[in-house]
């Protein structure tokens, strides 16, 4: 079981290694290739609109099927070849095309990894110390960036962590899981659950706005090297993995009200964002982003395959997540065309107080 455990540990690892190396300097990669903010939004939200799909249809067929494992390794190669071709993208709108794909191939596997995680042991306590591992994938990725420096070598790196987690998952054990088939289950988890999942989405949506004007604000505004972004960003994933192992262990909160923890502490990140005035003053707000992701991750996905089926619901998670992912950049570049992106960061505050009002009609 240890080492099936480190298995699970050393590819989530090198999943989320290969998406957040890419993900981080997108912003600028993107910008890189057009002069308009708003087309800097479409570029990134067109990988989550790629990414909802996906993880709704991927999550469905892996409970039907009981197959998480074939997903799991079609979506590393997949993602080892759509994440190298941004190497070679050279205007936007091969960008837009070569991010497309790479939302479809992620979207594939990810709510397969989570149920497999899940199913794989009897030791529940174990699942948030392999997911923490998510949140140190994140952490290498971007210091992996910040030690490239390049805004193209990134992407064969990339392509190499994604071959190094299907290294892993060769040596994981290939038995079919139960399978979990229920009519119009997909509908029936998303009423079920529907305060949890637009509470999500809401908070998202006002994380993700900031994102995207985030690494342009500590560049441009305040002047800060490729390095000194992946400091702030480091402070993020580093907490929340941290936060993630205590949790299967030390934090015995219930996963609904960690959940809740989580979008409620959002409002003081953005808060706090908006009256920076030099870019290592992003730090210690990251940090905080960091424990929120712990709580409202770990919680809000434990408590759904607690209570429904685990990679449809999983895939509903990862989708809502995703829609946000579309709906944030988009109003993020609108805003910062049309005011400033000072004002993004107050948007984010009043959409997060509306999440976490939402998320309190959730019962326990």
């Amino acid at each position: 079981m240890q080492q099936l455990n480190n298995l699970l540990r050393g590819a989530t690892f090198f999943q989320h290694a290969g998406i957040s190396i890419v993900y981080v300097f997108m912003p600028i990669l993107a910008q890189s290739l057009t002069t308009n903010i708003f087309e800097v939004g479409l570029t990134i939200a067109s990988f989550f609109l790629a990414q909802i799909l996906s993880s709704l249809y991927f999550g469905r067929i892996s409970d039907t099927k009981g197959a998480r494992l074939v997903f799991i390794r079609i979506g590393f190669v997949s993602c080892a070849i759509m994440f190298g071709l941004h190497y070679i993208a050279d205007n936007s709108f091969y960008l837009l095309l070569v991010r497309l794909g790479a939302g479809v191939t992620s979207g594939m596997m990810v709510p397969a990894m989570l149920a497999y995680t899940y199913e794989s042991g009897k030791d529940k306590s174990k699942v948030a110390s392999v997911i923490s591992f998510h949140a140190l994938g994140w952490l290498a990725g971007i210091v992996a960036a910040g030690i490239a420096n390049n805004e193209k070598t990134i992407f064969l790196i990339s392509a190499a962590l994604f071959l190094a987690g299907l290294a892993f998952s060769a040596k994981m054990p290939n038995y079919t899981m139960p399978k979990e088939v229920e009519s119009g289950a997909t509908k029936k988890v998303i009423l079920r659950n529907k305060y949890l999942f637009l509470s999500l989405m809401l908070r998202h949506i006002g994380a993700t706005s900031v994102w995207t004007i985030l690494p342009l604000v500590l560049t441009q505004a305040f002047g800060a090297k490729l390095y000194e972004v992946s400091i702030v960003y480091v402070a993020n994933t580093a907490t929340a993995f941290v936060l993630m192992n205590l949790m299967g262990t030390k934090i015995h909160t219930k996963n609904i009200t960690k959940f809740k923890i989580g979008i409620g502490l959002t409002v003081l990140v953005f808060a706090g964002m908006a009256i920076m005035s030099d870019w290592w003053m992003a730090i210690p707000w990251m940090a905080l982003v960091g424990v929120t992701w712990a709580f409202l991750y770990i919680g809000g996905s434990i408590h759904l395959m607690e209570n429904n089926p685990k990679s449809t619901s999983t895939g509903v998670f990862n989708s809502t997540i995703s829609i946000a992912n579309v709906i944030g950049p988009v109003v993020a570049g609108g805003i910062a065309f049309w005011y400033n992106q000072v004002s993004v960061m107050y948007f984010a505050v009043g959409i997060c107080v509306v999440a976490f009002l939402v998320s309190l009609k959730i019962k326990k």
